[in-house]
C-alpha cells in the first residue's frame, strides 16, 4: 500500500493499512520502504480481517524522522506459513520486519513485580500494582535516576456546611493501579495499558481510569493516553483537580534551575534564582548570560558575589500555569510555604501547551494535546528550590473552577424543547473523557526556545499517514461512497455544497467556542437566527450528540478528500462522541444520550449514539488502542437492552412477548454496526452469526426490511419480533441514523445478495407516491408515512442503481435538491455578515442552519454521487 504523510512530521507514528481481500495471511510480514526504497524499520499488528480470514487492516508503528513524505508498505509472505488463514481467536499477534535497520530497539523483560524496559535511552521500571504507573526512569548506562514515581491523582470538591454556613471541602485521592497490561511489544514500541481507581485516605474510590503510556525505541519521550470514567455522585463529587505527577531529582546552583512555558507568544522564561540584585550587585552580563540559558559556572569575584546574593534572596518555588478558559491563561509563582501567597507573573489568551523545568542534572519537558481548547488543563511545577522537583500535568487544573456534574434542570421539557420525555434523565454515571500528554527529558538544565516550541506542535500535531482516497474506495472501505466528481452541473452543485457546510462548521468551533474538556469536538444541533446563536439552552436543540451522524458525514468527507483539516474536525468529533456522549459503565453501559442542553441531559439512552459505525475510520486510520476499548464495551451491548427499552415509554409491558423493543432501525442498525466491527476486528464468527438472526427475521417480516420499523426484541436470543406496521417517531428515524451505511456495508461483507436486493426495495419503495404503497403493500402500511425522503435519497440512490430504474433516480435527485427537511431556502451554504451580533464585530451566520440538515444531506450527497452519475 502506498501512503502520504498528511499530519506532523517528527516523533514515532501509528498509521493503519488497508489491503484487498484475499492477499494478505495473518502470518505474512510487513516492509516499509521509503521513496527511493531504503527500507525503514516497522513494527505491525493486525486490526481487522475479512471474512475469508485474511488481513484486513493493520496498524504500523515507524519513527516519522526517518520516513519520506510519500512511503509503501508491502506485505512479505512468511515462508514458514501453510498459507491457511488462521483464526487467532481475538488476538492479534505483533510482527515486524526483520532487523532495526540501524536504529535501537526495545528490551522488556518481567520480574516478580515489574516490567522492565530498556529503550536504549532509558530504563524504565513499570510495577504490576501500587500508586504508580512507572516508578523509576533511569540512565540505562550509569543508572542515574531521571525521574520517579509518575501517580495519577484527584481532587473532588464536595459541599459542606461549617457552622451554619455553605462551604466547600476538597477530598484528595491517589491513583491506584489494579492491572497492567502488556499491549504492543516489539522492537520499536512497547505499550502499557494501566487499569485502576483513584482512592483517598479510607480507601473510597473515585473516578476510576485507563491510562495508556507507549515508550519507543531511542526515544526519550513518553507518550500517555488519560481515560477517566465518572462514577461519581453528580450531587456532590464536582471534578476539582485531575492530573499525573512525576518527580525527578534535583541539584546545582538555584541560578541555574530554570523555568519555561509557552504563552501567546515568544517564550515565557525564569530562573528560580533570578539574578537581579540591587546590593551587591550582580557582575555584567551574568543576567544576561542567565536569561539565554547559559550553564553559569562563576569565579572569583563573580562568584563571591552570587553566594553574597543567595544569602538574601527569594528563591521562586513553585510556579503554576492554568488555562482557565479558551481565551484566558495565568502564570503564578511562589515561595516554598503554604502560609506564602502566589503572585501573578503573566495573563494571556492561549498558552501553547507545553513546560520545561530543569536543574544542573538535567530536565523534563511536558506537553498536553489541545491545551486551551480542552481547558482548564495546566501544569503546577514545585519543589524547584529542593534536591526533588515534582512536575503535575493537570488534565483539569485545580485553580480553575470545579465542574459541576448536576443537571440544570428538575425534569424534562419534551413537547416545547423537544427533549425525549418529560421526567429527568440525566445521568452523568458512567461517562469518560479521553486527553494525552507527553514527557521527554533532558541532560540540559536549560533547552533552547525551540526545542520546547517544537515539542508542544509534536504533541499537539501527531504524526500520521494515509493513502490515497482512490485506493480506499477501490477497496470499498467503510462501504460506499464517492470520489470527489465535478463534471456534471449536479456534481458541481454537490461538491460546492460538501465544501461550503465543511468550512462552515470548521470556522464555526472558533467562531462559537465550542471548546472545554467536555464539549471539544462537538456541535450544536440547530441554530436561533433572531438571537444569532445556536439554541444552547433549549433542550434537545443544544449539543448535537452524533444526531443523524455528522460523524459518518465528516469521516466520509475525508475518506473522499483525504484533506488533514477535514481528518483533524472528524478526530475531535471522534474523540468527544465516543467519550463524554456515551456510557462506559453502568446500567446505561454501550448506550448513549440524545441531544441536549448538558450532553447526559436526556432520558433517551440508545444504542445508536454510542454504535462503533462512528468510530471505526479513526481506529483503522490511527490503530488508536483506547478505540479498542470503547469496542469491546459495544460488542455485547444488546444485553443493555433489557435495562433500557427504547420504546418501553410506547408500549404497554404487559401486552408484550418478548422483554424489549429495536427498530430495525437505528437501534438494531447500530447493533449490527457494533456485531460487525466485533467481527472483523477478531475474525470472530460468532459476531456475523447475531447479525444473521436479524437479517433473518427480517427477511421473513411481511415487507421485509420496509416492514416495522418496530420490533420485539429478545436481546438473549436475538429474535426481532414482527408487531406490524408501527414506526415510533417516523419512519425516517429507521434510516437517519447511519443504517443504510451500516446495512450497505454489511451486504457486501455477508455477501448476501438477498440483503442487497431488500435495501434496493426499500430505497425505491420510500418514494413512491402514496397511492402506490398502499397498493403494493396491500394496505398493509395503513396510515404509516414515509417522512423526510431526503434522508432516504442516499439508499434510494443505491435501489435506483441495482433496479436499473430512471424513474426512481430522478425522483432521489429532485428530492435531494428540493427544500425536503426546513421550509427555507437551503440552496446557499455562502455565510452572511451580521455587525456586532453574536459576539463578533462580523459574524458569519447561515440563518436557516441545522447540523441535522447538514449532516444528512451531506452523507446522502456523497452516497448519491457513487450510484447516479446524472447531469
Amino acid at each position: 500500500m502506498k501512503l502520504h504523510r498528511l499530519l506532523g512530521k517528527t516523533g514515532y507514528t501509528t498509521f493503519g493499512c488497508m489491503w484487498e481481500k484475499g492477499t494478505v495471511t495473518p502470518m505474512d510480514t510487513y516492509v516499509c520502504k521509503n521513496a527511493d526504497g531504503s527500507p525503514v524499520a516497522l513494527q505491525s499488528r493486525i486490526t481487522a480481517y475479512w471474512p475469508d480470514g485474511s488481513v484486513k487492516w493493520s496498524a504500523h508503528t515507524a519513527d516519522a524522522g526517518k520516513l519520506s513524505e510519500n512511503i509503501e508498505v508491502l506485505p512479505v509472505k512468511n515462508s514458514c506459513g501453510t498459507g491457511a488463514f488462521e483464526d487467532r481467536d481475538g488476538k492479534t499477534p505483533e510482527n515486524e520486519s526483520n532487523a532495526c535497520h540501524g536504529q535501537a530497539c526495545i528490551t522488556v523483560n518481567k520480574t516478580d513485580s515489574a516490567y522492565l524496559v530498556n529503550n536504549g535511552e532509558y530504563s524504565i521500571t513499570v510495577p504490576f500494582n501500587g500508586n504508580a504507573l512507572v516508578s523509576t526512569v533511569c540512565d540505562p548506562g550509569s543508572g542515574r535516576l531521571v525521574a520517579k514515581n509518575f501517580v495519577p491523582h484527584l481532587t473532588l470538591e464536595e459541599p459542606a456546611t461549617v457552622d451554619g454556613n455553605p462551604a466547600r471541602v476538597d477530598k484528595n485521592y491517589t491513583g491506584r493501579i489494579d492491572r497492567v497490561t502488556l499491549e504492543d511489544e516489539g522492537s520499536l514500541m512497547c505499550s502499557f495499558k494501566f487499569e485502576g481507581t483513584h482512592i483517598d485516605k479510607t480507601g473510597t474510590g473515585r473516578l476510576r481510569f485507563i491510562i495508556r503510556m507507549k515508550v519507543f525505541a531511542g526515544s526519550k519521550e513518553l507518550k500517555f493516553t488519560h481515560t477517566f470514567i465518572y462514577d461519581g455522585e453528580p450531587e456532590r463529587d464536582f471534578l476539582k483537580g485531575l492530573s499525573v505527577s512525576f518527580e525527578m531529582p534535583a541539584a546545582g546552583e538555584p541560578y541555574n534551575r530554570h523555568i519555561k512555558f509557552l504563552p501567546d507568544h515568544g517564550v515565557f522564561h525564569e530562573s528560580v534564582m533570578t539574578l537581579i540584585s540591587w546590593r551587591p550587585r550582580v557582575p555584567e552580563g551574568l543576567h544576561a548570560k542567565q536569561m539565554a540559558g547559559e550553564l553559569l559556572k562563576p569565579e572569583g569575584e563573580a562568584l563571591a558575589a552570587l553566594n553574597k546574593i543567595k544569602e538574601d534572596i527569594p528563591f521562586w518555588d513553585t510556579y503554576d500555569l492554568c488555562q482557565d478558559s479558551d481565551s484566558h491563561f495565568a502564570i503564578r509563582k511562589k515561595l516554598y510555604g503554604d502560609h506564602l501567597c502566589y503572585i501573578d507573573s503573566l495573563h494571556g489568551n492561549r498558552a501553547k501547551g507545553a513546560a520545561f523545568a530543569g536543574t544542573e542534572c538535567g530536565g523534563a519537558l511536558v506537553a498536553i494535546r489541545d491545551f486551551w481548547e480542552k481547558y482548564p488543563s495546566g501544569f503546577n511545577i514545585s519543589g524547584l528550590n529542593s534536591d526533588t522537583v515534582k512536575i503535575d500535568i493537570e488534565l483539569w487544573s485545580p485553580s480553575a473552577r470545579p465542574f459541576d456534574f448536576r443537571h440544570y434542570a428538575d425534569r424534562g421539557y419534551n413537547q416545547v424543547c423537544y427533549e425525549g420525555y418529560d421526567y429527568k434523565g440525566a445521568d452523568p454515571y458512567g461517562i469518560a473523557c479521553t486527553n494525552e500528554f507527553n514527557v521527554m527529558f533532558t541532560d540540559t538544565h536549560c533547552v533552547s526556545d525551540a526545542e520546547i516550541t517544537q515539542f508542544a506542535s509534536d504533541c499537539n500535531t501527531t504524526t500520521l499517514y494515509v493513502g490515497d482516497p482512490e485506493y480506499y474506495h477501490e477497496l470499498r472501505a467503510f462501504g460506499f461512497w464517492s470520489l470527489v466528481k465535478k463534471e456534471t452541473d449536479l456534481q458541481k452543485k454537490l461538491e460546492t455544497d460538501l465544501d461550503k457546510s465543511f468550512e462552515f462548521y470548521k470556522n464555526e468551533v472558533e467562531q462559537r467556542k465550542w471548546y472545554g474538556m467536555f464539549n471539544y469536538g462537538d456541535f450544536m444541533h440547530t441554530y436561533d437566527e433572531d438571537r444569532h446563536n445556536w439554541r444552547y439552552d433549549v433542550g434537545g436543540y443544544a449539543w448535537d450528540n452524533t444526531e443523524l451522524v455528522p460523524t459518518l458525514w465528516l469521516w466520509y468527507y475525508f475518506m473522499r478528500t483525504g484533506r488533514a483539516d477535514v481528518f483533524t474536525l472528524a478526530e475531535k468529533l471522534t474523540r468527544h462522541t465516543s467519550e463524554v456522549d456515551v456510557y462506559h459503565i453502568g446500567k446505561y453501559k454501550g448506550m448513549g444520550s440524545r441531544h441536549n442542553v448538558i450532553h447526559w441531559g436526556c432520558p433517551c439512552k440508545e444504542a445508536r449514539i454510542a454504535m462503533a459505525g462512528h468510530h471505526r475510520f479513526y481506529y483503522y486510520l490511527t490503530g488508536d488502542r483506547r478505540l479498542e476499548d470503547i469496542f469491546d464495551e459495544l460488542k455485547d451491548n444488546e444485553e443493555t437492552f433489557l435495562n433500557r427499552d427504547p420504546l418501553g415509554d410506547f408500549y404497554p409491558k404487559e401486552e408484550m412477548v418478548e422483554p424489549s423493543h429495536a427498530r430495525s432501525g437505528p437501534d438494531w442498525s447500530s447493533l449490527c454496526s457494533n456485531w460487525m466491527t466485533e467481527w472483523e476486528r477478531k475474525n470472530d464468527t460468532r459476531y456475523r452469526d447475531k447479525i444473521l438472526v436479524g437479517t433473518k427475521d427480517i427477511e421473513n417480516a411481511p415487507l421485509k426490511l420496509i416492514s416495522g420499523p418496530d420490533f420485539e426484541f429478545n436481546p438473549k436470543t436475538l429474535h426481532l419480533r414482527y408487531i406490524g406496521e408501527r414506526t415510533t417517531g417516523g419512519t425516517h428515524l429507521q434510516i437517519c441514523m447511519g443504517a443504510p451505511s451500516i446495512w450497505m456495508e454489511m451486504a457486501e461483507l455477508l455477501d448476501d445478495e438477498e440483503w442487497r436486493q431488500m435495501l434496493a426495495e426499500y430505497g425505491r419503495f420510500y418514494f413512491l407516491p402514496d397511492d402506490e404503497k398502499q397498493k403494493e403493500s396491500n394496505g398493509l402500511i395503513g396510515k404509516r408515512q414515509f417522512t423526510i425522503p431526503m434522508f432516504a435519497t442516499g439508499i434510494g440512490a443505491y435501489g435506483a442503481k441495482k433496479l436499473n430504474d430512471p424513474v426512481l433516480a430522478d425522483r432521489v435527485v429532485q428530492c435531494l435538491l428540493g427544500r425536503p427537511y426546513r421550509e427555507v431556502d437551503v440552496d446557499d451554504y455562502t455565510p452572511k455578515i451580521v455587525r456586532d451580533a453574536g459576539n463578533c464585530e462580523e459574524l458569519k451566520e447561515i440563518p436557516w442552519i441545522s447540523t441535522n440538515h447538514v449532516a444528512q444531506y451531506g452523507l446522502n450527497a456523497i452516497m448519491l454521487m457513487e450510484f447516479l452519475d446524472r447531469s
